[in-house]
């Protein structure tokens, strides 16, 4: 079952503390454990090792320490659904290129902490707020079910993940990575929109 937007914005503001609690440790010149960081805002451990499963991918994450813009600064410019979401993946995936060393250095680190039995909760709620909240702003004939679909979908299409996809596998320039999200939410709401035509 999908987490409500409620529980989505909930688990990234968790998540968040954490950060916040390894980054004020790292400017102090402290160690960086999962549980200290967590205690600095209240966060318990128990909690904070389902969002950081060790120490190393905490420190990585927190040291990328990349300011993400509000959302309405994100879409000011585009009146319809289409837009906005274009607008938030190529937000994303700009942000990505423009700190590879970094995202590249967290993906590592997510690499190597990968456990098979992994309960740690998703990244990537930034975006998934994003998507939800435009299309809250718009009426659209998309069930529960198909809208949940479109967000996966428009994970994939953004970020870092979409980063690698183009850059190490497609071997596309930036701008043809631009282009190639484009296309692609442009194709996922095309596909998403004949669905609720049938």
């Amino acid at each position: 079952m999908t987490d409500s937007p409620g529980r989505t914005a909930q688990r990234a503001r968790t998540r968040q503390a954490i950060l916040d609690g390894a980054r004020q440790l790292l400017d102090e010149g402290q160690p960086v454990t999962v549980a200290a960081a967590a205690a600095r805002n209240g966060v318990s451990k128990a909690t904070s090792y389902r969002y950081f499963p060790d120490s190393d991918l905490l420190v990585t994450e927190a040291a990328l320490h990349i300011a993400v813009a509000p959302y309405d600064q994100i879409v000011r410019d585009c009146p319809d659904l289409r837009g906005k979401l274009q607008a938030i993946c190529l937000y994303f995936l700009d942000l990505a290129l423009s700190n590879e060393a970094g995202f590249r250095q967290f993906i590592a680190a997510t690499m190597r902490s990968w456990r098979p039995d992994s309960t740690a909760p998703p990244r990537g709620a930034r975006r998934i707020t994003m998507f939800r909240q435009a299309l809250a702003e718009h009426e659209s004939d998309l069930a529960d079910e198909q809208q949940d679909r479109l967000v996966r979908a428009l994970c994939a299409a953004t970020g870092m993940e979409a980063m690698i996809a183009m850059i190490d596998v497609a071997a596309a320039s930036p701008d043809q990575a631009r282009e190639a999200v484009r296309f692609t939410v442009d194709a996922l709401l095309d596909r998403a929109a004949r669905e609720t035509t049938r």
